[in-house]
């Protein structure tokens, strides 16, 4: 009865803004338990459902982002390069690309000074985050190859023995940005900002660094081949 109702009417109630706290609280807590439902429908209304509150509703800003990572981080096996080679790009569910879709939408000036959104250790091969805000990210170790990071704001992230491999990251913001021992084979970093980024060993074989910004960048033991 509650998937029924969400799926039906929740989607417009929190635009209004007419509404009890308590409310507001309930149709949150039903919102994150329908993440990840097997009624993709009903996920991803939950996604959109849960933007629009974080949007309507600051005082739940951090709790819905944080879900949404812990959500997108439970879902996405983290997978050793071994069998990453030996298994094919799966496309991307549209429930993780939604809520990644969020999370590089949101205003991250309501982030909390003290907390850091963590996407570590997953697999988001040809995830779309065109113009996404990732700014101080941790997603170390996280596999990005493929993925679509045009005009990316990646400032200060952690990318450390990330796979960037064939991502592309034109105009992409990585000023300061850590990518010591990230795998950006073929990587298009065409008019990307580089500047203090930490490259140390970083594999960049066959990357399109054209009109890069190189100021300042740690270049040191990295495969520029």
């Amino acid at each position: 009865m509650l998937e029924k109702l969400f799926s039906c009417k929740l989607v417009n109630w929190v635009s209004k803004q007419t509404y009890s706290p308590k409310l507001v609280k309930e149709q949150l807590v039903i919102a994150i338990q329908n993440l990840g439902n097997q009624d993709i429908e009903i996920s991803l209304a939950a996604i959109d459902t849960l933007e629009r509150i974080a949007q309507n509703y600051p005082q739940y800003h951090w709790e819905i982002i944080n879900n949404l990572s812990i959500f997108v981080r439970n879902n996405t096996s983290f997978l050793s390069k071994v069998k990453i080679e030996s298994e094919p790009l799966s496309k991307i569910s549209a429930d993780i690309q939604a809520a990644l879709s969020v999370i590089g939408r949101r205003d991250a000036t309501k982030d909390p000074e003290s907390q850091q959104l963590d996407l570590s250790y997953t697999d988001i091969r040809g995830v779309n985050l065109h113009n996404a805000n990732l700014q101080g990210v941790n997603l170390y170790q996280a596999n990005l190859s493929g993925a679509n990071l045009v005009d990316a704001n990646l400032q200060e992230s952690i990318l450390g023995a990330a796979n960037l491999s064939e991502a592309n990251l034109s105009g992409a913001n990585l000023s300061r940005a850590i990518l010591n021992a990230a795998n950006l084979r073929a990587a298009n970093l065409t008019g990307a900002n580089l500047t203090e980024a930490n490259l140390f060993l970083a594999n960049l074989c066959g990357a399109n660094l054209d009109r890069a910004n190189l100021a300042g960048t740690n270049l040191r033991d990295a495969n520029i081949y």
